[in-house]
């Protein structure tokens, strides 16, 4: 397995290790030998080698190659001066490698190293996010598997991108430094600073900025800019900065773009680093650098010009910001990948200040303040083409009207995906089960395939803009087909978010003392009003009105209360329990509330129109589920035993258990006998053995009727 660094090699390794193989669950480490190469061969017992093509080279020609770990990375960064020539290694014949795996194989493997792999003898597989010519021509167009940007979006692997620009007016139009001005040059080698009188005018474009030119005004009004809009437009709602990434043009530009980072936010050096392969020469470790800039919560922004544009994992960047052009599709694309990554949220609130009530990272912005973005060579089109102004009430309005556009679905698909990222296992269990058993993150990328550039055009070209509607309509069948998903998806984000007013100043109307019991009058009414919205919806009050067969389930309560406590007018269970009971509408004011007794509340409300119609209605209170169970148990007894039914004390703990498990649970069912407390007493057979197998199952049917009805 060849890696393009050293310090990848361990990073391989451990993914490897780490591993789970498919068949028994095992690890991979505890089944394969993994070796990152050392020495001057390939061990025996290997069944993964991993090692970057210049330490192959190196082993090949018979050099005693050290171990990567206690080796730089500038050892395999030097390209030699023409191509390299192989010749037979006994230590390493052709047949050694049964596969050869080329990760970031759009490197130079084509070039000057190709003779490595074309010593071997092996089939050679290439990995790559960006293909370029020499990739396709070295594996003869054979492009095996391809996963697109959108794609990986919608698995849940890359988080989406906004792009914010900045122009300036020296970076769109360059200026002039007229004669006789003295000026500041800094020798490129020996960073000298000396001062010279112009002796004709010095014309400069913006393409010449940080190279030939660096404008210290240029650079402190792009940054400048950053940080005033840092909050309110780039990243609303933030209080820190997120972890950004600068590509300079060049090791002088990057300096000067530290100390201008530096000036402009009033930090110091744990805030804003340089990390490029010249660090060393300033006295840092360009990799611990990268290190501290991974895990450090205090250094939020590093500037650097190549070191970290390719193949350099750190998942925390959320801005990727560029001060300088980019010509090449594919480093672009190399560029844009750093800020990409997706982060586990708890590796994310380590190195995030204001990483708070569960925010993740969920998308990352590009900051183009050279105009990278605007040329036609780089794809730099974010999933979220419309405006944040459209909301998402609005597109999945669209959806279910299936009058979605293109840009609006892929919309929807950027704005879904980063609600998929916030749920709970909870509520993405809830969301699958209104939608038939189909994920949120499967309609996220039903979305994305229907909205995908390439499938877009493919249509177009086959059946023109009616082809494109077809193909939009198929990625919003599952939501369009169901307004109870649509419903909840919303229920579900509005509970996301607190919004905070800072516009709307406040003054007072009046004081007065509310009546006792008025606010939970509104409360009550607004519960009122939710279940008569919703009564086609719930399941539970389906089964309570009679519309659908069975007694109601703990998991239907459980899913009605949780709905409950997204209306912000009644909140939970217990507050509205405590306004029934203001209300004097509770037989048992003091009784702390559970989700059971949402069915005693219910059938309160479903038979109120009936008691109103009777003398003495308000006399009717709610009482608590478990006391109605308590009762209907008793009863039961008491009409078995005027029937002559006498019972052992065995059998009454059966019956004694059956009550508290329905008093806690709603129900209880033949399965639940093996289960606490039940085992006890040796679940369904120490039933059948204390009531005997016919009398048990009649037993078990009368009383759970009883009890359930």
């Amino acid at each position: 397995f060849l890696v393009d660094r050293n310090t990848l090699c361990k990073q391989a390794e451990t993914e490897f290790v780490n591993f789970v193989a498919p068949d028994d669950g095992r690890r991979f480490g505890d089944v394969y030998s993994v070796q990152r190469v050392a020495g001057r061969t390939v061990h025996g017992s290997t069944s993964v080698a991993i090692s970057t093509i210049q330490r192959l080279f190196r082993m090949l020609a018979g050099e005693d190659v050290p171990d990567p770990e206690f080796e730089d990375d500038e050892n395999d960064d030097g390209e030699p001066a023409s191509p390299v020539e192989v010749t037979y290694s006994a230590a390493l014949p052709p047949e050694t490698f049964d596969l050869i795996v080329v990760d970031e194989c759009h490197r130079s493997i084509y070039g000057k190293w190709r003779a490595v792999l074309e010593y071997f003898d092996a089939p050679i597989v290439g990995l790559t996010a960006t293909p370029t010519k020499q990739t396709m021509g070295f594996f003869d167009q054979n492009l095996v598997s391809e996963y697109t940007y959108e794609e990986s979006v919608a698995d849940g692997v890359n988080v989406p991108f906004s792009v914010y620009r900045i122009r300036t007016k020296l970076t769109e139009l360059g200026a002039t430094v007229d004669a006789g001005t003295v000026v500041p040059y800094r020798d490129r080698a020996t960073r000298r600073k000396r001062y010279e009188e112009l002796e004709e005018d010095y014309q400069y474009t913006g393409r010449q900025i940080g190279r030939t030119v660096i404008s210290e005004d240029q650079i402190r009004t792009i940054l400048t800019t950053f940080k005033t809009r840092l909050y309110t437009e780039i990243f609303p709602g933030r209080d820190y900065v997120p972890k950004t990434l600068i590509f300079a043009k060049d090791d002088n530009h990057a300096d000067e773009i530290v100390q201008q980072v530096r000036e402009v936010f009033g930090k110091g050096q744990d805030f804003a680093v340089k990390i490029t392969y010249k660090s060393h020469s300033q006295g840092f470790d360009p990799q611990t650098l990268l290190q501290d800039f991974r895990n450090s919560p205090t250094l939020r922004i590093a500037v650097t010009v190549d070191m970290i544009a390719t193949g350099t994992d750190v998942r925390a960047i959320e801005c990727v910001f560029f001060l300088r052009e980019v010509r090449s599709a594919v480093y672009f694309e190399q560029m844009k990948g750093r800020g990409a990554r997706i982060i586990d949220a708890d590796e994310y609130a380590a190195v995030t200040p204001d990483a708070a009530n569960g925010r993740t990272k969920d998308h990352f912005v590009i900051v183009d303040a050279v105009g990278v973005t605007d040329s036609p060579l780089v794809d730099a089109t974010p999933m979220e083409r419309i405006p944040s102004t459209v909301s998402l009430e609005q597109l999945l309005q669209k959806a279910g009207a299936l009058t979605i556009s293109v840009d609006e679905a892929s919309t929807l698909a950027a704005r879904l995906g980063k609600l998929d990222a916030q749920l709970k296992p909870a509520e993405k269990a809830e969301l699958a089960k209104v939608a038939g058993g189909t994920t949120l993150r499967q309609l996220v990328k039903d979305l994305a395939a229907a909205s995908d550039h390439d499938a877009v055009e493919l249509a177009r070209d086959a059946g023109g803009e009616d082809a494109v509607a077809q193909l939009v309509r198929g990625g919003v069948t599952a939501l369009a087909g169901n307004p109870e998903l649509r419903r909840r998806i919303l229920e579900i984000r509005r509970e996301k978010d607190i919004l905070f007013d800072e516009v709307n100043a406040d003054e007072l109307i009046a004081t007065e003392r509310l009546a006792h019991g008025a606010s939970s009058m509104d409360r009550v009414k607004s519960f009122r009003d939710f279940l008569r919205e919703n009564q086609a919806e719930i399941a539970v009050l389906q089964v309570l009105h009679g519309s659908a067969s069975g007694r109601p389930s703990y998991a239907q309560l459980q899913e009605l209360a949780e709905r409950v406590r997204r209306v912000p007018s009644i909140g939970s269970v217990d507050s509205l329990w405590a306004a029934y009971g203001e209300l004097g509408e509770l037989a048992e004011p003091t009784h702390k509330p559970a989700v059971t007794d949402l069915v005693t509340i219910l059938r309160h409300e479903l038979a109120k129109d009936d008691r109103r119609s009777t003398a003495g209605a308000s006399a009717v209170r709610i009482p608590a589920f478990g006391s109605v169970i308590e009762q209907r148990g008793e009863q039961w007894l008491a009409r078995q035993e005027r029937q002559g039914v006498q019972f052992s004390g065995p059998q009454r703990w059966w019956i004694r258990c059956i009550v508290d498990v329905v008093k806690t649970s709603v129900s209880v069912t033949i399965d639940d006998l093996d289960k606490t407390p039940f085992t006890e007493r040796g679940g369904t057979q120490g039933f059948a053995r204390d009531f005997g197998v016919d009398r048990a199952r009649q037993i078990f049917g009368e009383l759970n009727d009883e009890l359930t009805a």
